[in-house]
């Protein structure tokens, strides 16, 4: 498939000083259009009804922009930013083919059109006087969206044949917090946080009555919730070379706007239970870093995260649905070596055991978890003249449904850059996929049904890793 991608960026930054202080101010400017294959089912590929590059409906893509204006500025402890922001989405997709609609098929549009406003505001104090020393911060945070439309419509060829679920959102979220460090000897601080947040939402149902013919007029309303989060950690100085930390905070997710004020499925009009707007989470960390030789950096990390609840947004059918509770435990490690003055190392390594609290669709793991992901790099620098790098990045299996009997195949790609600077101007040449792999880059498991299919077909679907990729670039510093 063409993508014919049509995508321009931009970015004005400019920073001043102002009295002890200093501001800044940025631009930025973001327009993308294109055409994409979506994820594809693997019987299409080993029907040779198409090859791996290729797509059931050549009509998917989309048009995105963004354009935000911010503004920061510090003084002797105080931060102040703002930002303001136009966000506008179309987005047409097709997973299931004929599945739904076997005459018109199941392409159906997302639409996203937003303001969005927000900024923050803190002061940071350095006490002495008390019994040790101590570094106080305390701040504001604030976002409103005020959503023109948040949409879902089904089409054909991206052209509108009826409307499945159409909302005008109004969010608003404010927090409030304050974070204290206290040096408790030369070698041992502690940092105590608490936070509070208040959410709000209103939703207005724009669709009337849908192209099923259901009157979503009952799932507009409002919601609002709030949350108190406290966080502790404590650090403590082993030697000159090296720390031991551990951390424990409670914090939230919040849900979709839609799924807290939503009382009818979109599809057949049935009764839906909302969902919670802020759902609790439970984290703990500990570990160790330092330096070896004076020349390598050294994190090692092991942590837990415990989520109440978790939401998916059935993006085809406008509707929320509430999972259990999830649990997640892992282990992290960096390791960075400085080989010499002009050559850098790098390894990170990740380990992660995600299952659901309670069984769901026949088992416990959550589709789409990762259970290995690993980079590596090797990268020189010279002040004035060459640069390069040679990277990998390996993701392991993954479960693709709740019992665990469909898993993903892992991934391995290579990325190379190699490049020269000529004073203000640098030159670069960058190879994505060095080794043209065909692995997979995204997979999920469902039922689709393709043009002349009797039935629906539980299947992988996937998108594979882009071809290998040349880019050049040359850049100019001013």
């Amino acid at each position: 498939i063409e993508e014919d991608q049509r995508r321009s960026n931009a970015l004005l930054n400019y920073t001043g000083a102002l009295s002890d202080g200093s501001w800044s101010v940025s631009l930025m400017a973001y327009d993308n259009r294109w055409n994409s294959a979506d994820q594809i089912p693997l019987r299409a590929v080993t029907q040779h009804r198409i090859d791996e590059l290729g797509s059931i409906d050549t009509t998917l893509g989309g048009e995105s922009s963004r354009y935000s204006l911010s503004g920061h500025w510090t003084q002797k402890g105080l931060k102040v930013s703002l930002y303001a922001a136009r966000y506008e989405l179309q987005l047409w997709s097709n997973f299931t083919y004929f599945l739904d609609e076997p005459v018109n098929g199941d392409q159906f549009e997302q639409v996203d059109q937003r303001w969005l406003y927000g900024g923050e505001i803190s002061q940071t104090w350095e006490l002495e006087g008390f019994i040790r020393p101590l570094n106080l911060r305390t701040g504001l945070q604030w976002r409103y969206d005020d959503i023109d439309e948040v949409g879902l419509y089904h089409t054909r060829a991206r052209q509108h044949l009826g409307v499945t679920r159409a909302d005008r959102v109004k969010e608003s979220s404010s927090g409030v917090f304050t974070e204290l460090e206290i040096l408790l000897s030369s070698a041992l601080r502690a940092t105590l946080g608490a936070r509070f947040d208040y959410y709000d939402f209103e939703v207005s149902n724009r669709a009337g009555t849908n192209r099923q013919g259901v009157n979503l007029d009952a799932n507009s309303g409002e919601a609002n919730d709030s949350k108190t989060s406290l966080k502790a950690s404590i650090a403590y100085t082993l030697t000159d070379h090296w720390e031991a930390y551990a951390a424990i905070g409670d914090g939230f997710h919040s849900n979709d706007a839609r799924g807290t004020t939503i009382a009818v499925d979109p599809a057949d009009g049935s009764q839906v239970q909302t969902v919670d707007p802020l759902v609790a989470s439970l984290g703990y960390e500990i570990g160790v870093l330092g330096t070896l030789a004076e020349r390598a950096d050294l994190s090692l990390a092991v942590w837990a995260l415990e989520l109440d609840s978790e939401l998916l947004f059935v993006g085809d059918a406008g509707a929320t649905e509430a999972s259990e509770g999830s649990k997640r435990w892992g282990a992290e490690a960096t390791l960075h070596i400085q080989l010499s003055d002009f050559w850098l190392a790098d390894l990170e390594y990740a380990w992660t055991d995600a299952t659901f609290t309670r069984a769901t669709g026949g088992g416990r793991e959550i589709p789409g978890a990762i259970e290995e992901v690993a980079q590596a790099g090797l990268s020189f620098r010279q002040p004035q003249g060459w640069f390069g790098s040679l990277r990998a990045r390996y993701f392991g299996e993954r479960p693709l449904v709740e019992d665990g009997s469909v898993s993903s195949d892992d991934s391995l790609v290579f990325n190379a850059l190699f490049g020269r600077s000529f004073g203000n101007w640098s030159l670069e040449l960058e190879v994505l996929n060095l080794l043209d792999s065909d692995d997979h880059d995204i997979d999920y498991f469902y039922p689709s049904q393709l043009a002349g299919e009797a039935s629906a077909v539980e299947d992988i679907h996937f998108h594979p890793l882009e071809p290998r990729t040349a880019r050049l670039t040359v850049n100019l510093a001013l």
